[in-house]
C-alpha cells in the first residue's frame, strides 16, 4: 500500500523560501521516478516538477530556476527547496509516484503572503 507524507509546508513572505519533504512507503522507491505537484485553490492539480532515478529533474516553466527537487533513497524522501516564492506558489503540495496524480498524501499548504 502506498503512502505519502508530506511536510514542510507553512505561511512565507513573498521571496522567502521552504524547503518540503515527502517520505514514502510502499513504494519501490528506487525505481519509481516521484513527483511534486499542486493544488491552488479554485484551479486543478497541476504538476510541478519530476525526479528520475538518477535524480536528473523537470520543471513547470513558472518554477524553473526558483525551485528543485531532490531525492535521498536511503530515506525513501524527495524534497522540494522552493525559493523567491510569490503568491501565485500558495497550493497544497502533494508528491506522487511518476506522472501519476494519485495516490497522494494529505499535502502540505504553503502559503506566500506578506
Amino acid at each position: 500500500q502506498v503512502q505519502l507524507v508530506e511536510s514542510g509546508g507553512g505561511l512565507v513572505e513573498p521571496g522567502g523560501s521552504l524547503r518540503l519533504s515527502c517520505a514514502a512507503s510502499g513504494v519501490t522507491f528506487r525505481s519509481s521516478p516521484m513527483s511534486w505537484v499542486r493544488k491552488r485553490r479554485g484551479s486543478e492539480l497541476e504538476w510541478v516538477s519530476i525526479i528520475g532515478l538518477s535524480s536528473s529533474d523537470t520543471y513547470r516553466d513558472s518554477v524553473k530556476g526558483l525551485f528543485t527537487i531532490s531525492r535521498d533513497n536511503a530515506k525513501s524522501t524527495i524534497y522540494l527547496q522552493m525559493d523567491d516564492l510569490e503568491s501565485e506558489d500558495t497550493a497544497v503540495y502533494y508528491c506522487v509516484k511518476g506522472w501519476d496524480f494519485a495516490p497522494r498524501g494529505l499535502g502540505t499548504q504553503v502559503t506566500v503572503s506578506s
